[in-house]
């Protein structure tokens, strides 16, 4: 089966595109707005974008509380699913009002960041905070805007919760039991974890 991409909601009920490109890690952004107010939202559209220096990226689809305040204020920070925060993560993307709270609104506790004014998830096994380096509008293949903007943050700091570090300094991924995001309603439990060497040429 081939599907050009303006025909595939007439053959198909529902796109796979996100379901294709999966897992996906998901963006658990916390911002703080010009006026001191919390937010935390998550994001399918996330990921690693480069390690020298370390950044993410993430894209918002339309003007959220998490890009405006990424505008307002330049920086964020994203906070690590574990299996343990799923339900609370999935209440942090009710679209509430931008003067609400949504660390309260989901009962989640949060602490200070050492370096950025938004806070982090209080028991996150890891957060990486970031400043801004730039926000761009998405087009598409004409020019023209799309609803998407595309917000790249250098990592400033990394917070590592104690007992997520192994005896040999690596960071536990398979203790902190990441969720990650896939497909329409999907979510994926973290797997076997297993390690390949790069061929030696």
């Amino acid at each position: 089966m081939f599907i050009q991409a303006a025909d595939l909601r007439k053959s198909l009920k529902y796109d796979p595109f996100k379901a294709i490109i999966a897992p996906r890690p998901i963006g658990w952004i916390s911002t703080i707005s010009k006026n001191g107010v919390p937010n935390l939202a998550p994001y399918s559209f996330f990921n690693a974008v480069g390690s020298d220096p370390n950044m993410l990226g993430f894209t918002s689809s339309g003007i959220k509380h998490t890009l405006t305040n990424c505008q307002d204020t330049g920086e964020f920070v994203f906070n690590l699913v574990s299996a343990d925060l799923v339900d609370a993560m999935n209440l942090t993307s009710a679209a509430i009002a931008s003067d609400h709270n949504e660390f309260e609104f989901a009962k989640i506790g949060h602490t200070p960041s050492a370096l950025v004014k938004p806070p982090r998830v209080a028991n996150t096994p890891a957060a990486i905070e970031c400043k801004v380096t730039s926000i761009q509008r998405l087009k598409d293949l004409s020019g023209s805007d799309t609803n998407s903007w595309f917000v790249i943050g250098q990592v400033v700091g990394l917070y590592i919760a104690q007992g997520f570090v192994t005896s040999d300094n690596r960071f536990d991924t398979e203790k902190a039991n990441i969720t990650s995001r896939c497909g329409y309603m999907d979510y994926m439990r973290a797997g076997e974890l297993f390690q390949l060497e790069r061929p030696e040429i």
